[in-house]
């Protein structure tokens, strides 16, 4: 009697719980979604290209003549100032040459009061042959003197005229000569300021290729500056597309390290193309950036235009690694659907295969919404 209240006391028990169990497991009612229907839109036809960016001015600063490199002023990466002294040359021979011309000016200088004195009296000589001469003739017509005497007094006026005449003439060779030793003297003066090599605007050092007791010779790179402030991107644009390019063309501008996209306009398209990439460079000048530096990657968008395409939004795609679905309302259910999306615009993603029009995607994706999950879509 008693095994058997014990076995019925047990079956109670087990009864009861398994009850709740049963209750668990019953069917819940449907999850409320909405959704978006898919369809056709015009989507914007975009070219991308990856460029660098470069200074819109940048100097390779060069000795105009040879010589020792006596100091270096900068660093690569020091910003420099216009006229500021960036190089000096040893200048020994130049200042030599300098002096000579000096020297050369100041001895013409010195010749100019004994010309002048020489005009002077070959004047005077001249003015005395022409008193003579006036005597000379009112006696020569008063049969007073012999024309062996009239003779004379002509020719010693003659030599005097001529005696003025050569006087004059050194002294304009003086002045010549005065005006060529100041011409060679500044040009000394030139010469002698190029061994000072200074910054010709305000910018920065990008590279240096000289120390000091290196010969500079003209021509050979010293420094490379760049003008900061004043960016371009450089970027190729294959030959198939560069018929859609032309400057003014408006481009979308992404510079990643940044994190930031700017808005900027092509300025030139180089009219050769790279026979190795099948393309022309563009270049677009961008806005004053902090932190641009030359180099730094950019990444340019040019608009070619509108196609049809279907897209969906944003929180309708989910993504697991490289795999991306959605779910899609069917019947009630929700079913997953792999997809193969594109390019993103305005919050809009565009879908490449996997989807038509017609069809209705979740958006937002409701927490632990699975697939065969009944669903009842709402407005």
């Amino acid at each position: 009697m008693r095994f058997a209240v014990a076995l019925m006391l047990l079956i109670g028990t087990v009864s009861c719980t398994r009850a709740p169990e049963r209750a668990a497991t019953a069917p819940e009612g449907p999850i409320p979604v909405t959704t978006h229907t898919v369809a056709f839109t015009d989507w914007p036809v975009v070219y991308e290209t990856v460029g660098t960016v470069r200074p819109r001015w940048e100097a390779t600063v060069a000795a105009k003549v040879m010589g020792y490199v006596r100091e270096v002023h900068v660093r690569e990466g020091d910003r420099v100032r216009q006229g500021q002294s960036l190089v000096m040359l040893d200048s020994r021979d130049l200042e030599a040459a300098y002096r000579q011309a000096e020297a050369a000016l100041h001895e013409a200088k010195d010749a100019v009061p004994e010309a002048d004195n020489g005009v002077a009296a070959a004047k005077a000589n001249l003015e005395l042959a022409e008193v003579t001469l006036r005597r000379m003739r009112d006696l020569f017509e008063k049969k007073s003197v012999s024309n062996q005497e009239f003779d004379e007094a002509a020719a010693r006026h003659k030599a005097a005229q001529a005696a003025y005449e050569m006087a004059l003439a050194k002294r304009r060779q003086l002045d010549a000569k005065i005006r060529q030793a100041e011409q060679a003297l500044e040009a000394a003066r030139i010469t002698r300021s190029y061994a000072n090599i200074e910054a010709p605007f305000d910018g920065r050092v990008t590279t240096k290729h000289v120390d000091p007791g290196d010969l500079a010779t003209p021509g050979a790179p010293l420094l490379t500056l760049e003008r900061e402030g004043a960016w371009r991107l450089e970027a190729p644009v294959a030959e198939s597309q560069i018929i859609h390019i032309r400057p003014g063309h408006r481009v979308t501008v992404v510079l990643e390290a940044l994190g930031r996209t700017v808005e900027s306009r092509v300025v030139e398209v180089v009219p050769a193309v790279d026979p190795a990439a099948r393309s022309y460079t563009v270049k677009m000048d961008l806005p004053s950036v902090p932190g641009l530096h030359s180099g730094m990657f950019g990444r340019a968008r040019f608009a070619l235009g509108t196609r049809q395409a279907l897209a969906i939004p944003l929180g309708a795609i989910q993504e697991r690694g490289q795999l991306q679905s959605v779910f899609v309302a069917e019947g009630g259910f929700a079913r997953t659907r792999m997809i193969t999306a594109g390019s993103v615009e305005s919050g809009l993603r565009e879908v490449l295969s996997g989807l038509n029009a017609g069809e209705r995607v979740i958006v937002p994706i409701p927490a632990g919404l699975r697939d065969g999950v009944r669903v009842e879509a709402r407005p």
